[in-house]
């Protein structure tokens, strides 16, 4: 069933409805090509760094005004065609009240680890518990306050895959090779379903809160599902993705013209059309495979990506070779978003960045021959 958007969301009093990254997400082509970075809002600015000065990572996630100020930082500084929202992953769990902290150099971290079919079911019924009433209120007030800024820049809201959260919360923190979630996943299956059931409903409430506060586009953003065979993400992960996924495709402008979605993976070259078909309406490329060959494995859906992160660090003129090379196999795709193969390094250079968004745009939006 679907949900009309409110009146005076972007795609329907029509700030955002014909801006080029939204047009590239329904898979149409303008006269420049969007451009936008994972990652863009944050590590890399020196603005960033000085506002978030003594203020830990989830901490600044959940004021509003801070959030939303980080949000806008990398729009004024390089004039990307999209906001991301600046949120982590884990926001939606520490606000249902799960302990965890964004540890510095390490990542997200979790008190209490869950490894069994006891723990799984404590930690769904916590989730189930917590996900009503104001729970992402600080989150609809940071994107209110975010749209109300960028005008005709569409917002991207964010979420985190089930399986990259999952991973976490088995493992207790990052891990190379998630060899505790894997168990889980084959010696417990009903209460692997279950874990990743229950933190699909909450990326998905955590997608709608950001949705009907005036996100234009999605992303969901799956780390760690490189790390899995093409049996295993069908069997395992699929279908805990396709709930925020779906729930997202929800909602619509009176019109009838729905949110559109992209789904992201690090090293999941082998799982694109895996990954298309549990949902999202642009493939996230990573830049491990050439954007030619994921448009031959997937016909007719939108491509984004997927410059080489470490080509941000080479001459200007070998950059703008490498993305010459990404425009040319991204005409391949129906519609191409820019972007890079990963997140932006905190070592990158924000003036690399903005020129690269410059020399972006000059490039004709229907492709290089």
């Amino acid at each position: 069933m679907s949900t009309i958007l409110p009146s005076d969301h972007p795609l329907v009093d029509g700030r955002t409805a014909a801006a080029p990254l939204v047009r590239a997400s329904r898979g149409e082509r303008s006269a420049a090509l969007p451009v936008w970075f994972m990652r863009q809002a944050g590590r890399s600015l020196p603005e960033y760094l000085e506002v978030r000065e003594g203020v830990p990572m989830l901490e600044a996630c959940l004021r509003p005004a801070l959030a939303s100020e980080i949000t806008l930082q990398p729009v004024r500084r390089h004039g990307v065609d999209a906001a991301v929202f600046f949120s982590d992953i884990v926001v939606p769990l520490r606000l249902a009240g799960i302990d965890v902290e964004i540890v510095p150099g390490r990542g997200p971290v979790f008190a209490d680890p869950v490894r069994d079919a006891r723990g799984v079911r404590e930690f769904a019924a916590r989730l189930r518990g917590e996900s009503g009433g104001d729970l992402f209120a600080p989150i609809a007030e940071a994107v209110r306050l975010t749209v109300a800024e960028l005008g005709a820049t569409p917002l991207i809201g964010f979420a985190g895959a089930p399986f990259t959260l999952a991973a976490y919360i088995v493992e207790g923190g990052p891990s190379k090779d998630h060899l505790r979630a894997r168990s889980l996943m084959r010696a417990e299956p009903e209460a692997w379903h279950e874990l990743t059931t229950a933190i699909g409903e909450i990326s998905a409430a955590f997608l709608e809160t950001q949705i009907l506060a005036g996100a234009s586009v999605v992303q969901l953003f799956d780390s760690w599902a490189g790390s899995l065979s093409r049996e295993t993400y069908r069997s395992s992960v699929s279908a805990s993705s396709a709930i925020p996924l779906g729930r997202a495709a929800t909602f619509e402008t009176p019109g009838g013209e729905r949110v559109r979605s992209i789904h992201f993976g690090v090293g999941t070259g082998e799982l694109l059309a895996d990954m298309h078909a549990a949902g999202g309406d642009v493939q996230g490329v990573d830049d491990r495979i050439p954007l030619d060959e994921a448009a031959r494995r997937l016909p007719g859906v939108p491509l984004q990506g997927n410059i080489d992160v470490a080509a941000l660090f080479a001459p200007e003129e070998v950059l703008r070779e490498h993305v010459r090379d990404v425009v040319r196999r991204g005409a391949a795709a129906p519609a191409h978003i820019v972007n890079l193969g990963h997140g932006v390094p905190p070592e990158a250079d924000p003036a690399v960045l903005t020129r690269l968004v410059e020399f972006v745009h000059t490039l004709p939006g229907e492709g290089l021959a």
